[in-house]
């Protein structure tokens, strides 16, 4: 059976922009497993991580050292990593998720997304390692 980064990894919002700015958030394991990820091209961000980040800076939750719309090219831009466009199933499965999960749409798209494309969802969000641990999601703590 493959390991995460062999068969590939989504980051959640924060993980995404911890690991391009270089914050000290992500531990050495979970940088090492994006790595060897990227290194095969299997590192994955969903498309609503984009709107999220352009969201946070444009209320200034967020600030970079350059427009937003260079920050995001240019971490696009990164080996490995890919976008995922918000494709029409995975839109009906975010509001169709099982279990109980909260509300927050882009949360519920970016699960939906890992849940759709059968790949473990890189994140520190409780409520979302929470939902991973009743069954509904692979989710690697960060």
């Amino acid at each position: 059976m493959p390991t995460e980064a062999e068969s590939g990894v989504i980051l959640d919002t924060h993980i995404w922009v911890w690991l391009t700015i270089g914050s000290s958030e992500l531990s050495r394991s979970s940088i090492g497993l994006i790595e060897r990820a990227a290194a095969s091209g299997l590192v994955y961000i969903p498309a609503i991580v984009v709107w999220e980040v352009a969201t946070l800076a444009a209320k200034r939750r967020l600030t970079f050292k350059m427009p937003t719309r260079q920050w995001v090219e240019e971490a696009l831009s990164q080996q490995g990593i890919n976008l995922i466009p918000l494709l029409p199933t995975i839109a009906v499965e975010s509001t169709e998720l099982p279990g109980e999960f909260h509300g927050d749409p882009a949360d519920r798209i970016i699960v939906a997304t890992a849940r759709i494309k059968s790949l473990p969802l890189m994140t520190r969000d409780a409520k979302i390692l929470d939902y991973a641990r009743k069954g509904n999601l692979t989710a690697i703590k960060a």
